[in-house]
């Protein structure tokens, strides 16, 4: 493979202009394809072989144009102190309100409160509840805009008016969070190379991928059903290692300058090995999002798939534009160790005259930490391990749930209409169980939903059980369950089971199928498809990459090593999330306005994601590692050399992901908040504690034995050659050539 990527370099170099025409086409024909793609709408969203996705289909089978999907808003009315929503006044207002509401084009209904009994005990507090035909994200803004307009007008009156459910939804905006990130990898990345143009490459190349990716995902979303999460999984995750891996391609490209190799050899000596590196490290990142799939959550393998396709473009960027873009930069890329005049460098200094003074170099950052663990590796490593398993406590609390309204930022109207429904109602009125009766089995469907009836009302934790709701035949019911508990508790969880385990009972008795679904329902089925799929996609997803990893190194105990790694950071991550947005630590901090349960998708969506990046660090660092090893060096020198050449870089790529993420923490959405802290916490804790500490130190510890590989897998294993071997026994040939072609002429 490293000769291949080598002349694909050097091609690259050469061909500049060919390969720069090629990637700006393609940029241009993915922005057209994405400027002229119909509009998306919202994307589906269901949950395969779930008994609240059964029962979803069910009522749209059986009560057509109940729109069982559409967006649904309940308006909730507060009289002023001292007064009753039932006075005169009061009254009028919530009728004019009604009213109003009902003349929306995409609204299929309205319910008076004084009709439909929805005022609550004490006569303080009621709501209209407004149903859509469409879902919340295809809405019209004419139809948001004429809610909060109606909303506007009770309260100029003198109400107390609040809008909660999903009509207001809207995509989470992040500010200008992702201008800052990148801004803090440009700082980065002119910091390590010590040249502004040096540093621009890897931007620029970045944005180009990130560029073709999205705009492709914008112009597939409406064919391909694709939501607006996928695009921004996509920017977030393809900006991150688009800029690593040009980071890495660079640095080697003026590595190899240092050596005093020409340009063009020098970007083909850099695509061959660190570019191999970037092509295994890209290939553990999409088997580990594609592995999504594993879940059977059709959007979550959308957004996997998607981003994946965004690294595979980012990897091909790397290996082609780079070298292409190297070739227009000339000597602006200066070799390692010089900077430009700009930044206080001497362009006329070079490495012979540093030699020429007598004195060594002084070893850098990297060299004296490596030879720090080397001498320590025991304590190095048991620190390391115990802060991280100390980290990884709070996860032993971990309580998982999927968001809703409760959890919204107490400024908005949303919270703040849950409060007032809680208040008024009950704390589990915002959460209803709604109950499906399929009865066209049975011979007495009337008796069989009835019996239903009975049975939950017999059951602990309910508040109300409404009349049930015939279709035209009557085969099929609808009966409404509100809790005493809040939707995200455990009592509420232990309700959908306890209802579930009655009906099968019902089902023995009267052959009529009783099926749980609603919001909360369907939440409670999310979550124990993620907890049940989790095993299982860390088995497929670190078991391939062990094997990928084992044909990279030709080791057995190094791959180990980096998954055990991995498994040490992602449950600090969680214990980190878990400490902030369970327990409360340093939430004020952090902006974290409300606690609660994790969100249900967080420890797959680590998994995936934390996984795929981490390796990106353990290929880059040991395979520099496994490079001077094979070339002849001792293990702890070996261990030495790639820190000396790889520490710096890889701290850079950290610390840029880890400013790409944190970037999402501003965010006012705490599922985009939450999954941007937990990423960020993950990458630090993996780039700076198990692959800068824990690595070296195991790999110490092993010494020799850290490269063992019995010799039977070694006869079965592809030789891919990532640490450029076949490149070295080049230079020995064409050595050999120069100097028979010396000793001819002589």
């Amino acid at each position: 493979m490293a000769t291949f990527l080598y002349r694909l370099g050097r091609l690259a170099f050469r061909r500049r202009h060919l390969v720069a025409l090629i990637w700006v086409a393609l940029l241009t024909l993915a922005g057209v394809g994405a400027a002229t793609a119909p509009t998306a709408g919202a994307s589906s969203f269901s949950i395969p072989g779930t008994e609240a996705q059964k029962a979803f289909d069910l009522l749209e089978e059986r009560f057509p144009g109940a729109s069982a999907d559409g967006a649904t808003a309940r308006v909730v009315f507060k009289a002023p102190a001292g007064e009753k929503m039932a006075d005169a006044e009061n009254k009028a207002v919530v009728e004019d309100a009604v009213k109003e509401l009902g003349d929306g084009s995409e609204v299929s209904s309205v319910t008076d409160p004084f009709k439909a009994k929805a005022v609550s005990e004490d006569g303080t507090i009621a709501y209209a509840k407004v149903a859509y035909e469409v879902s919340g994200m295809e809405l019209e803004d004419s139809s948001k805009d004429a809610l909060e307009k109606a909303a506007q007008d009770a309260r100029d009156e003198g109400l107390t008016v609040e809008i909660g459910g999903d009509a207001l939804q809207a995509v989470p905006e992040t500010g200008s969070t992702e201008v800052i990130g990148i801004a803090i990898a440009a700082v980065v990345l002119v910091i390590t190379f010590g040249s502004l143009i040096a540093a621009g490459l890897p931007l620029l190349t970045a944005l180009v991928g990130v560029g073709i990716g999205v705009s492709t995902i914008t112009a597939l979303a409406s064919v391909l059903d694709l939501g607006s999460t996928t695009s921004t999984l996509a920017m977030m995750i393809g900006l991150a290692v688009g800029i690593d891996y040009a980071l890495f391609i660079v640095s080697r490209f003026r590595a190899e300058l240092a050596e005093g190799r020409e340009r063009e050899e020098a970007a083909g000596r850099a695509v061959g090995t660190a570019g191999s590196a970037v092509v295994f490290a890209g290939l553990t990142v999409v088997i580990a999002l594609v592995g999504l799939a594993v879940v059977n959550i059709p959007m979550l393998t959308k957004m996997g798939v998607a981003a994946a396709g965004t690294v595979a473009i980012a990897v091909l960027i790397a290996l082609t534009m780079i070298p292409a873009l190297l070739g227009y930069a000339g000597r602006k890329v200066r070799p390692a160790g010089e900077k430009s005049r700009l930044l206080g460098g001497n362009r006329k200094k070079t490495a012979a005259q540093g030699a020429g003074t007598g004195a060594e170099p002084k070893p850098n950052m990297g060299t004296r930490w490596a030879r720090f663990v080397v001498r320590r590796p025991l304590a190095v490593l048991l620190l390391g391990v115990v802060g991280l398993g100390a980290a990884a406590l709070p996860a032993t609390s971990l309580e998982l749930g999927l968001p809703d309204d409760g959890s919204q930022p107490t400024s908005t109207t949303q919270r703040r209409a849950y409060d007032l429904l809680s208040d008024g109602f009950g704390p589990g009125f915002n959460g209803p169980l709604m109950i499906v009766v399929d009865a066209k089995s049975s011979d007495a469907p009337k008796a069989a939903v009835t019996q239903v009836s009975d049975t939950i009302k017999d059951l602990k934790n309910v508040a109300t059980v409404t009349p049930a709701t015939y279709n035209k035949p009557g085969d099929t019911a609808m009966i409404t369950v509100v809790p005493d508990s809040k939707p995200s508790g455990t009592e509420t969880e232990d309700l959908v089971h306890a209802i579930r385990d009655a009906g099968g009972d019902i089902k023995a008795d009267t052959d009529a199928s009783v099926l749980v679904t609603g919001s909360t329902a369907m939440n409670i089925d999310v979550s124990q498809k993620l907890n049940d799929a989790l095993l299982p996609y860390l088995a497929l997803v670190v078991g391939l990459a062990f094997l990928l990893l084992i044909v990279v190194f030709r080791s057995v105990l190094v791959p180990l090593k980096a998954a055990l790694g991995f498994l040490l950071s992602v449950m600090a991550a969680l214990g980190a999330v878990v400490a902030v947005f369970q327990w409360g630590w340093l939430s004020g901090l952090l902006g974290v306005e409300e606690t609660g349960p994790v969100m249900s998708m967080m420890p797959i969506f680590m998994v995936g994601v934390v996984f795929g990046l981490a390796m990106d660090y353990e290929v880059f660092l040991v395979t520099r590692m496994r490079e001077a090893h094979v070339h002849g060096e001792r293990p702890g020198q070996a261990i030495v050399t790639g820190f000396r050449h790889g520490a710096r870089v890889v701290t850079a790529a950290a610390v840029i992901m880890i400013a790409v993420f944190s970037g999402f923490i501003g965010s006012s959405e705490s599922m985009i908040k939450m999954i941007g802290f937990g990423l960020a916490i993950a990458v630090f804790f993996d780039a700076f504690v198990v692959r800068m500490a824990i690595v070296p130190a195991v790999l110490a510890l092993l010494g020799k034995h850290a490269w063992w590989l019995p010799k039977w897998l070694d006869r079965l294993l592809p030789n891919v050659d990532v640490e450029g071997e076949a490149l070295t026994r080049l230079d020995k040939t064409g050595d050999d050539r120069d100097e028979n072609r010396e000793l001819a002429h002589v």
